[in-house]
């Protein structure tokens, strides 16, 4: 089945998509959750609070910004970390209650200064990595942004874990050196 025919399915509400999604996609999804919530139960709870979600928010995907699977990577990398960030959070909250803390936290929300910083710094950190080699870029996301440990990379890869580490250090190096030339710093 196409990607085309399992969207238009989950539009129509057909449960015939939902089930075609569970075994194109299922194990994708599984393999983008299991590196950031390493507990069993935290992701299958997971991955039953994203299908809800798909089936909510289907009809929010747009082909001409991208192909499903995209979307469907972005909103599972997400969805388990805003769950982990959760986790966390209900750890600290158990951990400290508001007697505990005497003295009123200052608000974490960015000044609009700094919000443009940060939108300006990420647009020149997405162009460096869209310079880097197609290899390269595919290791630095399945790192960076999907959380996959190096162990598992090196693995998949039929490579050892130095070397991945290794060509990680290179990576990071190159995109510093290019991102210092147009005046940004990372470190």
């Amino acid at each position: 089945m196409s990607d085309r025919d399992l969207v238009e399915l989950l539009q129509c509400r057909d449960q015939q998509g939902f089930h075609e999604l569970q075994q194109s996609y299922g194990p994708l999804m599984r393999y983008i959750i299991s590196p950031i919530l390493p507990d069993p139960r935290e992701q299958e709870e997971c991955l039953a609070d994203l299908s809800l979600l798909i089936w909510d928010k289907i009809h929010l995907y747009d082909p001409d910004k991208g192909g499903f699977k995209t979307w469907l990577s972005v909103l599972t990398r997400n969805t388990a970390l805003n769950r982990a960030r959760s986790s966390r959070a209900s750890v600290r909250s158990q951990e400290f209650s508001l007697e505990t803390l005497s003295y009123q936290l200052p608000a974490s929300d960015p000044t609009p200064e700094e919000y443009l910083l940060k939108k300006e710094r990420l647009e020149h950190l997405k162009s460096a990595i869209s310079s880097l080699h197609p290899k390269d870029q595919l290791l630095f996301y399945r790192k960076y942004y999907y959380l996959q440990p190096t162990a598992q990379i090196a693995a998949e890869l039929g490579q050892t874990e130095r070397a991945v580490e290794g060509k990680l250090y290179r990576i990071k190096k190159c995109l510093k050196n290019m991102l210092r030339k147009d005046g940004f710093s990372y470190d």
